[in-house]
């Protein structure tokens, strides 16, 4: 793993700041982890503000604000999806907690789904991970990741309230 950059360079430029989620990403250890965990701790934060509609919305900006932010934050530091950009996981478990169930247990299975499924990579995410080497794949490689989160939540949901 890539030894994370310094504070100077977090506070460098404001794209910085975003792709290393606030800090998060500096974590010498698991910084992916970290920053999924502090996009867990920061939606309650932010959720109770908007309607539904609104945080949608937020959700697609802040995708889209993160292809650029987590390009120019590759690039200066000389690796695409450097570890310590975690911008990604950060916006795209905000997405896998819009669509989770409520409650904690929920929560809690949405974030270990969500970490499994960012680390195996399964296809399409593996695809983006490794042939797109720019902001755009690594940001999409953990919208795959979640998209296939909510989808075993909702399977889980599911055969819970139909044969339980």
């Amino acid at each position: 793993m890539s030894k994370p950059p310094s504070i100077a360079f977090l506070l460098r430029h404001p794209a910085h700041f975003i792709a290393c989620g606030c800090g998060s990403g500096l974590s010498w250890f698991a910084p992916g982890t970290v920053g999924t965990l502090f996009g867990w701790l920061t939606y309650p934060l932010l959720r109770p503000w908007m309607s539904e509609i609104e945080f949608a919305g937020f959700l697609v900006l802040a995708f889209i604000g993160g292809i650029f932010a987590c390009h120019r934050a590759g690039v200066a530091l000389g690796e695409a999806d450097h570890g310590s950009i975690v911008w990604d996981e950060i916006v795209s478990f905000w997405a896998v907690l819009f669509f989770c169930p409520p409650g904690l247990w929920w929560q809690c299975a949405a974030f270990f789904l969500f970490r499994f499924f960012d680390i195996v990579k399964p296809p399409p995410a593996s695809w983006f991970d490794r042939n797109l080497k720019n902001g755009f794949g690594v940001m999409a490689d953990d919208f795959f990741a979640a998209a296939y989160a909510v989808l075993v939540l909702a399977l889980f949901k599911f055969t819970l309230e139909r044969f339980f």
